[in-house]
């Protein structure tokens, strides 16, 4: 069986190194925001080239906690309206409805499967403060151009970056043809546009610990130092609450394991992309509709998602040939039984594109222990079909 991810094979090259770290963690006796976690915000915070990095306690909290930092500095107050995809996992909405703000849907692009900026506009109310950007899958959403819709309104640009790890803009193919790009000084107050993203180092992401993880990196001074201390039941010394925070730490055991497999992040992504190079080039079938690539750095393939009229046909049939494949994400949002209450009322809502793109879409194996005969098989089986 060509399994869909395989985690042991993926952590088990640092399984010594992992015990000796935990050897010294056990030897230190300090077990909760220590030298590890510290380490790990450094190390992530040049990695991703920002100034800040704040551990958390999973991705959903970095998100949450962002909304929340901004509420906290008056930013953004409860109520406010939040655009957001309609084609994400549910966690993206979760985390907006947790901070008392309105999540406001808009349709993705079919081929990206990312949130389509030209409808952003027409969405856009004075109650509109913040747009959420999704990079869903591990490929950036067009983010110069979210950029200059929030610019232009005034709004606050948040990144769910759960899925993204490494993902790299290309200037070249982030080119806006935006009715917004001739403004003057437009270039520089993107460049200046103070945000934050939201990471997940759930076990199975492109860099995965042994449990829930997550961080927030952000360049703004002032946001890092209200969720540095947010994180912490809101205190920034001991006993002493400067604000009504939660408990959401990344643990040191986790920040050591990350520590580990920081290293080898960008060579896996490296891996993840060749592979999914081979499916694009290689995959020849007219039932199979293959997702949309640049060949920039701008990808990690966190997912390689393909979309077919009829799905369960299809998984059945690799299942029969022995490959795993797992559906991201049956269910849209707006159809959850969780947002039928009268408040919201979502399931009457009609999203033709994220409707299509949930009844239709695939993830095949892609990871960085995939072997090319496995590569080789997947092809070979998709061709046959």
């Amino acid at each position: 069986m060509i399994l869909f991810l395989d985690l042991k094979k993926i952590n088990q090259p640092y399984e010594t190194a992992f015990q000796q770290k935990l050897k010294t963690i056990l030897d230190n006796g300090w077990y909760i925001l220590g030298k590890e976690v510290e380490a790990f915000e450094k190390a992530f915070a040049e990695y991703c080239q920002t100034k800040y990095c704040i551990g958390v306690g999973n991705g959903f909290d970095a998100l949450v906690l962002i909304f929340k930092g901004y509420i906290q500095l008056g930013k953004l107050q409860k109520g406010d309206e939040v655009i957001v995809p309609a084609n994400t996992y549910i966690a993206s909405i979760l985390a907006v409805l947790q901070a008392d703000l309105v999540p406001v849907l808009v349709e993705p692009k079919l081929e990206t499967y990312n949130i389509n900026p030209d409808l952003i506009q027409e969405k856009i109310t004075p109650k509109t403060k913040a747009i959420l950007a999704v990079h869903l899958y591990g490929q950036l959403a067009e983010m110069e151009k979210i950029n200059e819709i929030a610019i232009q309104n005034n709004l606050i640009v948040v990144e769910d970056a759960a899925q993204s790890h490494g993902a790299v803009a290309n200037p070249n193919n982030q080119k806006s043809n935006s009715k917004f790009q001739g403004e003057e000084n437009l270039k520089s107050k993107i460049n200046n546009l103070q945000s934050a993203k939201a990471y997940s180092f759930y076990p199975g992401k492109n860099l995965g610990c042994l449990g829930d993880g997550g961080a927030i990196t952000t360049n703004d001074s002032e946001l890092a130092k209200v969720l540095f201390s947010l994180r912490n039941y809101g205190s920034e010394q001991k006993y002493h609450n400067e604000y009504i925070g939660v408990n959401s730490r990344l643990d040191e055991l986790h920040a050591a394991f990350l520590n580990l497999k920081l290293p080898n992040l960008d060579a896996g992504n490296d891996k993840r992309r060749i592979i999914a190079k081979r499916y694009l080039s290689e995959i020849k079938n007219d039932k199979i509709k293959l997702p949309f690539w640049d060949f920039s750095e701008n990808h990690v393939f966190h997912l390689f998602v393909i979309r077919t009229e009829n799905r369960n046909a299809l998984q059945e049939y690799l299942t029969q040939n022995n490959i795993q494949t797992v559906i991201h994400y049956p269910i849209p949002p707006h159809k959850q039984k969780a947002f039928s209450t009268e408040s919201l009322g979502w399931n009457k809502l009609s999203f033709p594109i994220t409707e299509k793109i949930h009844n239709e879409v695939l993830s095949l194996p892609i990871s960085p222990v995939l072997t090319e005969n496995e590569v080789d098989l997947v092809i070979k089986i998709l061709n046959q079909y």
